[in-house]
């Protein structure tokens, strides 16, 4: 358990780290990590609301507080930890994927932009899918968490087209309604979703397969 605190806390401090940066910048007209997007003619404020309206940020902020827990009590379990567990997990990969694949090419960055971005989509995901591999605690994942797990990246679409119908701006050129139409855009958010659910029964598999590690001594329960 001593090591899975370490493993935590080293994922905490990469995303505490890397949003500090992130902050700084905002506030000094910097880059975006996640755009790319400078503050010349956005302010503050506005700049604020976007970088938490980013999927890869929420993502990242779940996995903080995940991670916290996890180094407080590494056999953590209960019904809502379950749900925020896996939210950690699917909303982190499918930011690390999502990011590798589509969006990596679009985003050139320099400087500290390109070390919080490099925390935000590289380090985090990778290291916090591999620290529930090997230290869990497993088992934790039952069908009741996986549809409550789906609740936030749902209520994510709708807030993010919501306000794009007001303001014009989206966080990701394959969501730009603006852009790309509205349908195109709905079609690639249900894309993500279908992968989403993948990903979701890969790990309820996986949970179901790998070795338990849970100590606690509290049955794993649930349907």
């Amino acid at each position: 358990m001593t090591v899975s605190r370490w493993w935590h806390g080293v994922i905490a401090a990469v995303i505490l780290v890397s949003l500090a940066i992130q902050l700084v910048l905002i506030s000094t007209g910097g880059a975006d990590a996640n755009s790319g997007e400078t503050g010349e003619s956005i302010g503050v404020g506005t700049r604020l609301w976007r970088l938490f309206s980013f999927f890869t940020i929420e993502s990242n902020l779940i996995v903080l507080a995940a991670a916290l827990a996890l180094v407080r009590r590494p056999d953590r379990d209960g019904s809502g930890w379950r749900v925020v567990r896996l939210d950690s997990l699917l909303g982190i990969v499918i930011t690390g994927l999502v990011f590798a694949i589509v969006l990596a090419p679009q985003v050139h960055l320099t400087g500290a932009a390109l070390v919080a971005t490099i925390g935000f989509h590289y380090i985090s995901p990778w290291t916090t899918l591999a620290a529930w591999l090997i230290f869990g605690p497993r088992p934790r994942i039952t069908w009741r968490t996986v549809g409550f797990a789906f609740i936030w990246p749902c209520a994510w679409l709708i807030y993010i087209f919501v306000q794009g119908a007001f303001t014009d701006w989206y966080p990701y050129p394959f969501l730009d309604a603006a852009e790309i139409g509205l349908g195109s855009a709905v079609r690639n958010s249900l894309l993500v979703l279908v992968i989403g659910v993948v990903l979701a029964l890969a790990l309820k598999a996986l949970d179901a397969k790998l070795p338990t590690t849970d100590r606690s001594g509290v049955p794993a329960g649930g349907v």
